[in-house]
């Protein structure tokens, strides 16, 4: 049974900085990929940054690029998702989430989510 435990996320200001963890456990995760999505209320979720996990190759929407930074650590089966630069409109709860398939943004496709972490950026 795959397990995925976010953790990192909390209240800061404009321009901060913060790291998310995601410890993932249950499977051999060398042909999947690792991501992060985001929710507010009201709106779907929306895909933040994705990592192939053997071949570290990473993915970013065009909202985040240049500011949020994925990676991995295989040793501890750990993705993070580390964030600069921070602004308002980047509040929301962060979810980590593992896919089998093809990387994709499209959050129907991924198979197994975290429970989730909230990240409040204050104007």
């Amino acid at each position: 049974q795959v397990q995925l435990q976010a953790s990192g996320g909390g209240l800061v200001q404009t321009g901060d900085s913060l790291r998310l963890s995601c410890i993932a456990s249950g499977r051999t995760f060398d042909d999947d990929s690792m991501g992060w999505f985001r929710q507010t209320p009201g709106k779907e979720r929306e895909f933040v940054a994705g990592i192939k996990w053997r071949s570290e190759h990473t993915y970013y929407s065009d909202s985040v690029k240049g500011r949020f930074a994925i990676s991995r650590d295989k040793t501890k089966n750990t993705v993070y998702l580390q964030m600069n630069s921070l602004k308002p409109e980047d509040t929301a709860v962060y979810y980590c989430a593992v896919t089998v398939g093809v990387l994709t943004f499209d959050s129907v496709e991924w198979d197994w989510w975290g429970q989730g972490t909230l990240v409040t950026v204050s104007s």
